[in-house]
């Protein structure tokens, strides 16, 4: 079955499909609106069947040669008749010959398969909840680390630099709008004048995301993640991609719990990214 009509989602739209994301316990956060228009004000897709919302999807187009698609929701009543699909293709053809990057969940990795995804690897979703002991206590680093600082004092221009081998296009008016939230706390850990790693910590219907989470080095990733959980008032969750070995000790050593898993594909050659740095990735639905 087709869409009636198909349409571009204004910030209403948009807010819809993050209530529906919240329902598929996808837990967004709570600022994540005007942050995700800012990455692409025309990348949010509605279908209408019958005059109502039936199916959303994203294809945020960050430059002309790369996209990240998401938000692949059907409402309730009208899953199993194949509009979700449809809608899909139809935004992909707006993709123009760009690599196109998403984060399926397992269930659906088999169907973009067929639409010519090709997995690149997974990324597993870690929790740490707060306990009656309080915050982890910091250890003394070797060598030396210098304080975090508030991310948003080292500038949107510096930080959009550091993550050119962390993330496969610029992103420098998302990453404005991100450090913008209300609900974020940044930290980073600067050096000489050099930024050494950056992460993010926002407000979320649950409890709290941590996105990005970069960093040079393990000791690095650990001053940035103990910063940013200290004052946590609930669970605080890190997207870990699999194959940074560093990363997977450090949720280890945190007592962080594995919670799902999705699949990092790309439509199109995957770009070639420096993952032993990429911590926790800035967000499922943006990349």
């Amino acid at each position: 079955m087709h869409p009636e009509h198909i349409e571009v989602l204004d910030a209403a739209g948009l807010a819809t499909a993050l209530d529906w994301a919240a329902a598929e316990g996808w837990n967004p956060g709570v600022d994540d609106g005007p942050a995700f228009l800012a990455a692409d004000p025309e990348g949010f897709f509605g279908a209408h069947v019958d005059g109502e919302l039936a199916v959303t999807v994203s294809l945020v187009r960050y430059d002309d040669r790369f996209a990240f698609g998401g938000f692949y929701i059907a409402a309730p009543d009208h899953r199993g008749r194949g509009i979700a699909r449809a809608l899909s293709r139809v935004v992909l053809e707006r993709a123009t010959g760009r690599v196109v990057g998403l984060d399926a969940v397992l269930e659906q990795e088999a169907t973009y398969a067929r639409d010519g995804f090709v997995t690149a690897h997974g990324t597993t979703r870690y929790t740490w909840t707060p306990t009656t002991a309080g915050p982890p206590v910091d250890p003394p680093v070797d060598p030396p680390v210098d304080p975090p600082v508030d991310a948003r004092s080292v500038g949107v221009g510096i930080l959009a630099e550091y993550e050119r081998a962390l993330f496969p296009a610029p992103r420098a008016r998302f990453l404005d709008a991100w450090l913008a939230m209300p609900s974020a706390v940044s930290r980073a850990v600067v050096q000489d004048g050099v930024l050494e790693g950056w992460g993010l910590r926002r407000r979320c219907r649950s409890g709290h995301k941590i996105g990005p989470l970069f960093a040079d080095s393990p000791g690095i990733a650990d001053v940035l993640l103990r910063a940013l959980v200290r004052d946590a008032d609930g669970p605080v969750s890190l997207d870990v991609p699999d194959p940074n070995l560093g990363a997977r000790s450090l949720v280890d050593r945190h007592g962080m719990t594995p919670v799902f898993s999705t699949r990092r594909m790309y439509r199109g050659p995957a770009p070639v990214l420096d993952l032993d740095r990429v911590y926790g990735v800035t967000t499922l639905e943006l990349g």
